[in-house]
């Protein structure tokens, strides 16, 4: 028996359709433009937060964490800057799909 694909038959909604059914709604944050904007989105705001946390700790706690939290701001931040680089990507890829 041949595959649903390879027949001809679509059982995936186009247009204006998609957006008929709730797990049709859900369908569209799996898109990879979409998940990888968000979650360069939260990654920034975890590493602001992340930043500001060092920022308010620097008096009142020892030198080695104040250090251990300086490593993990720069390193969200590198974190950040690579969902940002592969959400741009994704966007590039996407449009011209």
């Amino acid at each position: 028996m041949a595959p649903a694909a390879a027949s001809g038959g679509s059982s995936l909604p186009s247009g204006f359709s998609v957006f008929a059914t709730f797990p049709d709604l859900l369908f569209i944050f799996e898109f990879d433009a979409t998940y990888h904007c968000v979650a360069a989105l939260f990654y920034l705001s975890a590493s602001v937060l992340e930043a500001l946390a060092t920022i308010m700790m620097y008096e009142g706690f020892t030198y080695k964490h104040y250090h251990e939290n300086i490593s993990a701001v720069v390193f969200a931040y590198v974190a950040t800057l690579l969902y940002v680089v592969h959400a741009v990507f994704s966007l590039i890829r996407w449009k011209s799909s």
